[in-house]
């Protein structure tokens, strides 16, 4: 088993950041900032599929774990993302029991799965893929994301499929789907996300949350939660730059 899966399964408190700028530049950045883990954000970012390989290189310079949150959850981007050399995904929009199923197939060799054998970079071009069969089921993460008002309703059902490591809230779909925009709907949307981090933690599985700003961590650490996802790498980019412009400015007041 990797350190990083026995790390998440494990439930220690773990602090990523989305990788969404398309560029091995910004991930090295990022993967020099102490953070423990990175996942590029295939799903809404501007992300070719060769790009995504390069990324994780880049990662792996640094010996920083990246994962890929994949684009929905066909099967052929979920083996695209594990054969670049990600050491998991994140799959989004999960609202059923059999949409995890699925992610959990898709992900894991047989007989645990259904993952296809390819000469990919995660098995050295096809020079270590004995080697790879042998460990990458105990390796790869597999998380699924709850952002749905159907994934709410489901959450137990889906949090007791095996294979499923880590279930992932996303606030800011959820407070879509369930009507719970803003500061009028801030309270139950609270409860949506107790709801689902106790189901998850209830069945074993760790439970992680993305926090658009630090502020939020402690909070949803002493519900269960220990595993989060720190805005962006865009979002760093944009935070900082104001906090600097606003700064310099000042300097000539």
């Amino acid at each position: 088993m990797s350190e990083f899966r026995q790390k998440c399964i494990g439930k220690t408190n773990l602090i990523g950041s989305f990788a969404a700028i398309p560029h091995p530049v910004a991930v090295e950045v990022m993967a020099s900032s102490g953070l423990d883990f990175l996942c590029i954000d295939w799903e809404h970012a501007q992300i070719s599929r060769d790009m995504i390989e390069a990324m994780v290189r880049a990662a792996d310079v640094h010996r920083v774990p990246a994962m890929v949150r994949v684009p929905g959850h066909a099967p052929e981007a979920i083996q695209a993302a594990l054969d670049s050399g990600a050491q998991g995904v994140l799959v989004p929009r999960v609202s059923t029991a059999a949409q995890a199923e699925m992610a959990v197939r898709a992900s894991r060799y047989p007989p645990l799965g259904e993952r296809g054998v390819g000469p990919g970079r995660a098995a050295g071009y096809g020079y270590r893929i004995p080697e790879y069969l042998a460990a990458a089921n105990e390796r790869i993460i597999v998380a699924i994301q709850v952002e749905t008002a159907e994934g709410l309703a489901n959450i137990e059902a889906i949090a007791a499929v095996d294979g499923v490591d880590l279930i992932f809230v996303g606030p800011g779909d959820l407070s879509v789907s369930i009507d719970a925009v803003g500061p009028a709907g801030a309270e139950k949307l609270s409860q949506a996300i107790r709801t689902i981090i106790a189901a998850t933690v209830a069945q074993g599985r760790t439970a992680g949350i993305f926090c658009a700003s630090p502020q939020n961590v402690g909070r949803w650490a002493a519900m269960g939660a220990s595993f989060f996802m720190l805005a962006s790498d865009t979002m760093f980019l944009g935070a900082g730059a104001a906090a600097n412009a606003t700064a310099a400015r000042a300097e000539l007041d």
